[in-house]
């Protein structure tokens, strides 16, 4: 197969509810990441304690991914999605409330990201559901809206560090919108699962190999980007020698690079083979890191991190893809054990990463990223023949 028929994404009510609810996602999860070296210096940790935050954050993805499918059942998609939209407004209120308190930050990241998670897997299912064939393209174009949101982000995170306010102000941003969206778009039902959630039949049968390696798959991915989200900023900082404040926008330019990457691969997943879109991702992604591993000049820095975010923007869409496709038509199981997959890169990833900037400095520590692409490279290769059948055969992931 070396070309994918052309199919059409309708965008619906609830497909637009669930893309401003990842752009609402999109403050949580930026603005958290652009505020850690803030609150790093703010509690006067070391890195690898300030990492424990991205730990905090996996504990939280990980536990409500356990539970997902049974939520799902009892109280389905629509409600799932919109407590998780709650409890991550919550999260990010408590890092805003007590900046200087580590306990409760970690908490709060912790939750927040915990709460997200269920707000995202449920609202890419349901995307999966209702597009079917164009599944992959509405998952990334959704991550499109997000990320395109989380470029404004860190400059408004910057903008109220510089300020009188302080960047605690800036968290405020997602209950805002959070509470704005439910207002005005309350009663929009989002696509209900189609499989069986309580235990029974197919919803019990075990997944195959191809699933874990390619939830495998997910986890590199997932533990580059938040390498990237959550430590851009000290590499930028520590190798142009820009106050850290300042330094928070770098991770503009990653998410502006993921924004025109993910733009684009919504229209690319629809015509292009997948593994070699997936492929041509990964290798965008190893040069855009070698830029910006290389530069000391913060015009070469910012474009580093933009051809980075242009590679990793299909990551997370194209490898959760590959994990549906594998699930069995299982989605919200498939979803849950995503979201498990990248609770897990969440807290080991840029924990490492920390560790290893404590020990061997924050560039050192950065090559974590090649090798993270070469696991993931090798991963695809594997799974690709199986999972290319999948998709020929009509499943949620790409042909």
């Amino acid at each position: 197969m070396t070309a994918i028929a052309p199919v059409r994404l309708i965008r619906d009510r609830a497909t637009w509810l669930i893309y401003l609810q990842l752009g609402v996602f999109a403050t949580y999860l930026y603005g958290l990441s652009a505020a850690l070296p803030l609150l790093r210096l703010d509690q006067g940790l070391s890195q690898a304690v300030a990492g424990l935050h991205g730990t905090a954050m996996a504990v939280g993805g990980i536990v409500t991914g356990l539970v997902l499918p049974w939520l799902t059942g009892r109280i389905g998609r629509r409600a799932v999605i919109w407590t998780g939209m709650a409890g991550m407004s919550a999260g990010t209120l408590m890092v805003a409330a007590a900046p200087t308190v580590l306990p409760v930050t970690l908490l709060g990241y912790g939750v927040a990201s915990g709460m997200a998670s269920i707000a995202l897997y449920a609202g890419m299912a349901a995307l999966d559901d209702r597009h079917g064939p164009a599944g992959p393209a509405a998952i990334s174009e959704a991550n499109a809206v997000c990320v395109t949101v989380g470029i404004g982000v860190p400059f408004v995170v910057s903008a109220a560090a510089q300020s009188a306010l302080g960047w605690r102000a800036a968290l405020l941003v997602t209950p805002a919108l959070a509470a704005l969206l439910a207002l005005v778009m309350w009663r929009v039902r989002v696509p209900e699962p189609r499989e069986t959630t309580d235990g029974a039949g197919e919803g019990r049968a075990r997944f195959g190999w191809r699933f874990y390696l390619a939830s495998a798959v997910l986890f590199c991915c997932v533990a580059m980007e938040f390498c990237f989200n959550l430590w851009a900023a000290k590499l930028f900082s520590d190798q142009t020698g820009t106050p850290a404040a300042v330094a928070a926008t770098a991770v503009a330019a990653f998410t502006a690079g993921m924004a025109a990457g993910r733009l684009a691969g919504a229209w690319l997943a629809l015509r292009i083979p997948p593994t070699a879109l997936f492929l041509g991702a990964l290798l965008v992604t190893a040069a855009g890191w070698a830029i910006f591993w290389l530069s000391t000049n913060p015009v070469f820095s910012y474009a580093g991190l933009a051809v980075s975010g242009l590679g990793v923007a299909l990551h997370f869409p194209m490898a959760l893809s590959r994990v549906l496709a594998a699930s069995g038509g299982r989605r919200d199981r498939a979803s849950a054990m995503a979201s498990v997959f990248a609770g897990l890169a969440v807290g080991i990833g840029p924990f490492l990463l920390g560790a290893l900037a404590d020990g061997f400095g924050t560039q050192r520590a950065f090559l974590m990223v090649p090798a993270l692409i070469g696991l993931a490279v090798g991963g695809l290769l594997i799974t690709a023949r199986g999972l290319s059948r999948a998709g020929a055969a009509g499943a949620a992931g790409p042909a």
